[in-house]
């Protein structure tokens, strides 16, 4: 389950942000779709607070690690609340 963490994007990535990823990883083991959301926010939430923003292609492997082992059902289910949350920060944002 945890193969990503030897994924070459990983190597040279800011060792903050790599722990936040983990973090996400954790706590989203297991979780359906759905549950995801609050984790995914907690996410944002801590980075930000932190001055840290994640470019467009880290967010594309979070999501992957986040969608590892997923039904193709849990794995839109993702991809929604991936559109909700983004709404969201860019709301937030302005």
């Amino acid at each position: 389950m945890n193969e990503w963490l030897n994924h070459p994007a990983l190597k040279n990535m800011d060792p903050v942000k790599l722990e936040l990823i983990k973090l996400a990883a954790k706590q989203t083991e297991g979780k359906s779709g759905k549950s995801l959301a609050p984790v995914m926010m907690s996410l944002i939430s801590s980075a930000h607070k932190k001055g840290i923003t994640f470019s467009p292609e880290e967010m594309s492997f979070i999501l992957e690690i986040l969608k590892d082992g997923k039904s193709k059902e849990e794995q839109a289910q993702i991809d929604r609340m991936v559109r909700m949350v983004s709404g969201y920060a860019k709301r937030a944002g302005k």
